[in-house]
């Protein structure tokens, strides 16, 4: 009983810091700084592969397969509709003001619950990370600070870099029985699912080869950080400026894009 009330206690603290936080910076007309990326330049070769070369033969593959592009109906079933449910269904279950009300009630476990199920009705994640997730929010601890790190990370003021490296923090510290919880899957699919335009899911070996495929020089370490994070959303902007005729609707239709370019389910 001790512990429970001091683990409440340390979650109550957490959800009033970061809510009173969110308040201040609401009522305050600042002006919020919005990170920009710079794409690198369009002239790099990679084993005598020009990123010209690499993008067009990327872009054909995609058409043979769905050659209505982004609009083509079996892309739309076999690829987007899941995804884009799920966002709807956050919209719906967790949107900020949902969000917000459920931290200021304390519903940590609420959140984590409806975090999951979301989750769960997607294929974005391995069924070990799925197994891993519900056993690190299981306990009134790991929600708590799931509830609050996702809130922070999602509609916290601070520049991307220092949420997402915050968010990653809190993942690395969530209770774990066999699988560790920060993998790239998972610091990257809740975001993907709650703001698909700004946000990518990042699947670290069907992204490799896509991007090698593709001719773009992208850095990888397993353990997740906003410098390789950045490097993907670069990656990312690359492709949606090559595809603009193609008129990509978001970060879904590039993550989907890139799975196309990376995954054994594609092979020609």
């Amino acid at each position: 009983m001790k512990l429970h009330r001091l683990l409440d206690s340390r979650c109550q603290s957490l959800r009033l810091f970061l809510l009173s936080y969110d308040k201040l910076l609401n009522e305050t007309p600042l002006a919020v700084k919005r990170d920009k990326l710079t794409l690198p330049r369009r002239s790099a070769p990679q084993k005598g592969q020009t990123l010209e070369d690499g993008a067009l033969r990327c872009r054909q593959k995609f058409l043979r397969f769905f050659p209505a592009g982004f609009y083509d109906d079996k892309y739309i079933a076999w690829e987007r509709e899941y995804k884009w449910q799920a966002h709807q269904s956050w919209e719906q279950e967790l949107n900020r003001d949902e969000f917000r009300s459920l931290l200021i009630e304390g519903q940590y476990m609420e959140i984590a619950d409806r975090a999951v199920r979301i989750e769960s009705r997607t294929n974005l994640l391995f069924s070990f990370e799925k197994m891993a997730l519900r056993d690190a929010v299981r306990a009134i601890a790991g929600a708590c600070s799931f509830a609050t790190g996702l809130y922070d990370f999602l509609h916290g003021r601070d520049d991307d870099e220092k949420k997402f490296d915050r968010w990653c923090s809190v993942l690395a510290k969530l209770p774990r029985k066999k699988t560790r919880v920060l993998t790239w899957p998972l610091a990257t699919v809740f975001g993907f699912i709650a703001m698909p335009e700004k946000h990518i899911f990042f699947k670290p070996d069907v992204t490799r080869e896509a991007a090698r495929q593709y001719g773009y020089p992208f850095e990888y370490k397993s353990t997740p950080t906003w410098n390789i994070y950045e490097n993907l959303l670069k990656f990312a902007a690359v492709i949606r400026r090559d595809l603009r005729d193609l008129k990509p609707r978001d970060l879904i239709d590039i993550q989907s894009f890139i799975w196309v370019q990376g995954s054994d389910e594609f092979d020609e």
